[in-house]
């Protein structure tokens, strides 16, 4: 009778394993689309030139490629302070408990503990009228109420028999990783960020200096159309259009002062700190040689470039979070065991080996009938996962169009400051020209201002030139990946 139990049992046991590995094997897949951006990236960002793989300056360490020592030193205090930065290291942290997290899934949990408790049984009940016909020792009865005290080591494990476990440490290590990206994307925009606002506070400090020498102009040319319209050869008018330009002239000196105080702010703002001056050398500005820019080829952005690292390891993640998902419609395996001692009385705890207790079970369990919430995450985790896959495409293919964008920039903007420099140069002449005709009387004082705000405009035109010469090359070195190193 004994051996036919046993065998009920086994056949109960193995038909309930069968039900749970058949129901697995409906585990639904992965939605599989091809990585046709990747795949199809172009050999070269100009299809007229070639580019070299070997030269690349997204490769150059940021100290070597600016050498501008007051910028080196701003930027040293921006990487050391920047609230933003600080912020992205938390978040590292953050990931890196998360791997600790899953990895300490894969090992057994234990635990220790001591618990006392008491108990009345019925009397009319089977387990009290057991108590009550039992003797502990002979002619001891049980105890009525019963207590028991109990002092002991619990430990569960799920065995990771399907790789579950380890596919979401693999996952948690994935994200770990592009938080490091995340961190280098944020070094690269920082360092392009203190750059950037470095030379454009150097172009209002060269715009200052313009405006300050043309209201110096504009007072020379209203004395002399003062002393003109005395000797009758001007008239007020003339006097009123020079006063008047000469406070437009004054304002905007102003203006320019307010925007070198916010820009101040702006660099300071990035560094973490208070409002105080930047030290900054604004006289070879105008004569500052933007260094050459070396692309590589495209493919080189793929490991050069952290946003785009950062969102590869981003979709390697969600892959294996799909993949993790997907184990969840497979059986688990669980062994729990317990081991200490127990008894009715503290007494009795020492009394070894009747005190000792233990327990060991082992459980297989799976889903069978609702499985609407692992579906539910299943498909979540795989969306995730084909949105990831959207996301790294569109990095990718914005950091090519960046950088094709930028060179082409780079061509035209020193194009136009080549252009700019030649104008500045004519008009300068022609407002000395203009000056000498006026003071002859042989031209009237409207050539006169139209020659000195042309001659204004494009000096000012000329540094902005320079500034977005300096700022172009900046974004393009950091549109290569460069600036984290």
């Amino acid at each position: 009778m004994n051996m036919m139990e046993n065998s009920k049992t086994k056949n109960i046991i193995t038909a309930i394993t069968l039900s749970l590995v058949l129901a697995s094997c409906k585990a639904p897949m992965a939605t599989v689309i091809k990585d046709e951006v990747k795949e199809n990236i172009p050999q070269n960002f100009n299809q007229e030139e070639q580019q070299d793989a070997n030269n690349n300056s997204g490769t150059t360490p940021w100290r070597q490629f600016f050498t501008d020592p007051n910028l080196v030193t701003l930027i040293e205090t921006a990487l050391k302070n920047n609230q933003e930065l600080l912020i992205t290291l938390q978040e590292i942290e953050i990931a890196k408990s998360g791997v600790l997290a899953k990895k300490g899934r894969l090992t057994p949990t234990v635990s220790a503990g001591v618990g006392a408790g008491l108990k009345k049984s019925g009397r009319y009940t089977s387990e009290g009228a057991g108590d009550a016909t039992t003797e502990i020792e002979p002619g001891k009865e049980m105890p009525d109420p019963l207590g028991n005290f109990e002092a002991g080591l619990n430990a569960s494990w799920e065995i990771d028999i399907w790789k579950k476990l380890r596919t979401e440490k693999e996952s948690a290590v994935a994200h770990y990783l592009s938080t490091v990206e995340g961190k280098n994307f944020v070094l690269s925009n920082l360092i392009e960020e203190v750059a950037d606002n470095y030379y454009e506070l150097l172009a209002l400090d060269n715009q200052l200096d313009i405006i300050q020498q043309y209201i110096k102009l504009q007072q020379k040319a209203l004395e002399i159309s003062k002393i003109q319209k005395e000797a009758a050869a001007a008239t007020e008018l003339a006097v009123k259009k020079f006063e008047a330009e000469l406070a437009k002239s004054k304002a905007a000196e102003y203006t320019i002062r307010q925007q070198i105080t916010e820009k101040e702010n702006e660099i300071n703002a990035l560094l973490g700190r208070y409002p105080q001056p930047i030290v900054r050398t604004k006289e070879n500005f105008m004569s500052t040689i933007p260094p050459t820019v070396y692309t590589g080829i495209p493919s080189q952005l793929l490991a050069n470039r952290p946003d785009i690292k950062q969102a590869e390891l981003e979709l390697k993640a969600s892959k294996l979070d799909v993949e993790a998902a997907r184990k969840e419609f497979y059986p688990s395996l669980e062994i729990s065991a317990t081991l200490g001692l127990e008894a009715f009385k503290p007494s009795y705890l020492v009394k070894m080996p009747e005190s000792i207790a233990y327990n060991l079970v082992g459980e297989l369990a799976g889903p069978l009938i609702n499985k609407s919430a692992i579906k539910a995450n299943f498909q979540t985790a795989d969306a995730k996962q084909v949105q990831a896959l959207y996301e790294y495409d569109k990095t990718i293919l914005n950091a090519y169009l960046d950088v094709a964008n930028l060179m082409s920039k780079v061509k035209n903007i020193d194009q136009y400051y080549q252009l700019k420099s030649q104008e500045t140069k004519a008009l300068d002449q022609s407002i000395d020209i203009a000056n000498q005709l006026f003071r002859n009387s042989r031209a009237d004082y409207l050539e006169v201002l139209l020659n000195q705000r042309d001659a204004l405009d494009a000096k000012m035109e000329l540094i902005e030139a320079k500034q977005k010469q300096l700022s172009t090359v900046v974004d393009i070195y950091k549109s290569l990946g460069g600036g984290w190193k």
